[in-house]
């Protein structure tokens, strides 16, 4: 049946579903009732209940794990997952976006250095080939999970104290503005599909098939100058965006 007049939710024409789908839908409900942290009931007494084989089960929860529904906690079984943060596509902080949520943001610094910049890196900051820019790598956490993996690249020569100043742990936006003056206007954003590479996938404690969200950035001043680049890859199970779209 068709509802509201909405194409039908994964049936297709025929009308024929597969077994794993149906039985998806059928978890789907029951996380609705046993609610986010709650354990699953284990495969073989899925299996019983929908009276599917344990392979069934498995693909369907195989898919719920990939849409961050549900969790997988290594040798204690699957939980309902908490909801996906939503990061509203805006030229705000991470620590600003996930605490407007109710959520605890936080992040785990993985190197914080001055290194070379690329000659494509130097292009799209609008620097001298070979220059020295600030690399900052961080593990973006919400609520002590990791999230995401963000990349910042910062011109050294416009922010010669920023590793003194500045608390990598901390919002970078917030050092900018409030410790060095710096006002933020616009940026150019491109959100793409990928998957991690093994080291990313460690440093995201997260399986390498699992799909990612890349979102590339960057910002500029009011003069138009580029401020920062920045590359960070998102968990899909575990990130959205949002945004409001306007008629031109």
């Amino acid at each position: 049946m068709l509802e509201s007049g909405q194409v039908r939710r994964g049936v297709p024409e025929h009308g024929r579903v597969p077994k794993y789908f149906a039985v998806k839908a059928r978890l789907v409900t029951l996380i609705g009732e046993i609610g986010e942290g709650e354990m699953l009931p284990p495969e073989r007494e899925l299996a019983a209940r929908f009276e599917v084989s344990r392979a069934t089960v498995r693909q369907a929860i195989s898919e719920l794990i990939l849409e961050g529904r549900l969790a997988a906690r290594q040798g204690r079984g699957t939980y309902v997952a908490p909801p996906k943060t939503i990061h509203p596509l805006e030229l705000v902080s991470y620590t600003e976006a996930v605490a407007s949520m109710g959520r605890r943001p936080g992040r785990r610094v993985v190197s914080a250095e001055r290194i070379d910049a690329s000659d494509e890196l130097a292009e799209r900051l609008r620097i001298g080939k070979r220059a020295k820019v600030i690399h900052l790598e961080r593990v973006l956490l919400t609520d002590e999970e990791p999230t995401g993996l963000e990349s910042t690249y910062l011109p050294a020569a416009r922010f010669p104290r920023l590793l003194e100043v500045f608390d990598p742990a901390a919002s970078l936006y917030r050092c900018l503005q409030d410790e060095l003056g710096v006002v933020f206007d616009e940026a150019d954003e491109r959100i793409e599909t990928a998957l991690a590479s093994p080291r990313e996938a460690l440093l995201l404690e997260t399986n390498p098939a699992q799909p990612m969200l890349l979102l590339h950035r960057v910002s500029y001043d009011p003069q138009g100058v580029p401020i920062e680049l920045v590359r960070t890859l998102y968990r899909g199970d575990r990130i959205g965006f949002s945004t409001r779209l306007r008629a031109r």
